[in-house]
């Protein structure tokens, strides 16, 4: 009899499960979980009530969990005793976001796994663990390419008045916004990495315009250029990707991987595709 696993892909705004019984897989959602900000008693009420009416009483033998905040100790511990106390005859793992990227997009490979989604990180993967590691600064001082450091260029573009007339008014038609509440919401609001990764959807709609080309191919750039090409792996190795910035930006990463003369592996848009194949 096949065994019953349980899958889980957590950042702070969703968490995606996958319930996978033999050759059925099925695809839950949740609300985020952020070790730093829930405790484990929080995780508990959380999951008693969106996810586990919806297990339909699955007998779980093992949880593989990948998610934010993970990569401290302290983070784990909260994480996983929810988990012993929700399954307690199952075998649990819980691990951070890159190992679950690096799974997900390396399998049992060596290779240089990257996320570029709201933040970046990356890493190589030996095809059992994570070996080396860019530093993650977060979105203040690092994160180069991701979506909020994508979205910091376009409100710099804006506010300092480089955009030109027809950006300048497509803006203005797609952001009903001011100068001071794009200030409010950067310094004194809650999430402000999340708010600037929003305007990478600009980016997005306006694909074409050399302003925009610009924006996207020097920050994206930055991240090939900081951290990518401090891995003497680099050159070795396939270089993958997952997140949802590299996965609409694809044709940007492929120029810069052709440009830096890497072999490009591949793309996903989320991690839970390939943490499904390592898994089974």
């Amino acid at each position: 009899m096949a065994t019953v696993k349980l899958i889980a892909d957590s950042g702070a705004t969703k968490t995606e499960w996958c319930l996978i019984e033999g050759a059925k897989k099925r695809t839950l959602l949740t609300a985020g979980i952020s070790p730093y900000f829930l405790s484990t008693a929080d995780i508990v009420s959380l999951l008693q009530q969106e996810l586990i009416p919806r297990l339909r009483k699955a007998k779980i033998q093992e949880v593989f969990y990948y998610g934010t905040g993970c990569a401290n100790p302290n983070n784990v511990k909260i994480v996983r005793k929810a988990l012993q106390l929700l399954f307690p005859s199952a075998n649990i793992e819980v691990t951070h976001d890159l190992m679950g990227a690096a799974r997900a997009l390396c399998g049992r490979d060596k290779g240089i796994a990257c996320i570029l989604g709201t933040g970046s990180n990356s890493c190589y993967f030996n095809g059992k663990k994570i070996t080396r590691n860019s530093p993650g600064l977060g979105y203040v001082l690092g994160d180069e390419g991701s979506g909020a450091y994508l979205g910091r260029k376009v409100i710099q573009y804006y506010l300092y008045g480089i955009f030109d007339e027809e950006l300048r008014g497509r803006f203005d038609l797609s952001f009903t916004t001011t100068p001071s509440e794009i200030l409010e919401n950067v310094y004194k609001k809650h999430l402000p990495n999340r708010y600037l990764a929003s305007f990478t959807l600009f980016l997005a709609e306006n694909r074409g315009h050399y302003m925009i080309e610009n924006i996207l191919e020097d920050g994206l750039n930055d991240f090939f250029f900081q951290h990518l090409c401090r891995y003497p792996e680099v050159w070795k190795y396939p270089l993958h990707f997952t997140g949802g910035v590299a996965y609409v930006f694809r044709d940007v990463v492929k120029q810069l991987c052709g440009h830096y003369e890497f072999e490009l592996g591949t793309i996903l848009r989320n991690p839970m595709q390939g943490l499904i194949k390592f898994h089974t």
